[in-house]
């Protein structure tokens, strides 16, 4: 990989122009006869590759939501879990993202694996996880964690020192000093949200910027239930 370095020019002083960037360099070619069927077997070859290669929190991906006017926002969350239906992440439901998400319930995801030169998009329809689900991984949260989903008003305003006596409040509810272990219940106001794709597009970086795209799109998106069935096709770069 060439690691050549981000050279910025600044021909005023309110002005910041990247003239250089590194040149991208993968040795995989992406072609839609080389990858696997189902998009989310795909996505986890890659991170399992991403894991083995060090990159630096692979989890780690941008969540775009939007209004029912089309107003959008982005913000980085953390992949818990990919499994047989989507994409897994977990938030206060009282936070921006999920109110955005109850009111249009679409989503898209971006992953970028810089150490690796690639990069996992993902457009799709959204649904809640069950509480069972949300017990599940709530309480395998250490406690200084699920302490904290109590104490946050997530994405409202509050004045300094507020988070602190919330936290205190917390703590003496459920008896925990110190971090120390204790019982602390899943709050109904917590939980998880599954992405369920509709199109997952994984891109890998090359020289010229003539990167590799492999997009794939779901062709029976109308049946909600049913197995998806997936037409693979290259992009141009």
């Amino acid at each position: 990989m060439n690691q050549e370095q981000t050279i910025l020019a600044q021909p005023a002083p309110e002005t910041i122009q990247v003239v250089q960037h590194q040149q991208y360099q993968t040795s995989d070619h992406l072609t839609p006869t080389n990858v696997v069927p189902s998009p989310l077997d795909q996505f986890r070859q890659w991170f399992k590759e991403a894991v083995e290669k060090r990159v630096q929190e692979p989890e780690a991906v941008t969540l775009s939501t939007a209004t029912s006017r089309g107003v959008p926002s982005a913000r980085i969350v953390l992949l818990k879990q990919v499994d047989n239906r989507g994409f897994v992440f977990f938030t206060n439901y009282t936070s921006r993202k999920s109110q955005e998400m109850i009111e249009n319930p679409h989503a898209a995801l971006a992953f970028y694996w810089r150490e690796i030169h690639r990069s996992v998009r993902v457009v799709g329809r959204v649904e809640q996880l069950s509480k069972e689900e949300n017990d599940e991984y709530f309480q395998s949260r250490p406690v200084g964690s699920r302490l904290g989903a109590w104490a946050s008003k997530q994405s409202q305003t509050i004045q300094e020192g507020d988070l602190d006596a919330r936290l205190l409040k917390v703590q003496e509810r459920f008896g925990s000093q110190d971090g120390a272990e204790t019982h602390v219940p899943t709050p109904e106001f917590w939980g998880g949200w599954r992405v369920i794709p509709e199109e997952v597009e994984f891109w890998s970086g090359k020289p010229s910027r003539l990167h590799d795209r492999i997009r794939y799109l779901r062709t029976n998106s109308d049946s909600v239930d049913a197995a998806p069935e997936w037409k693979i096709e290259r992009l141009s770069p």
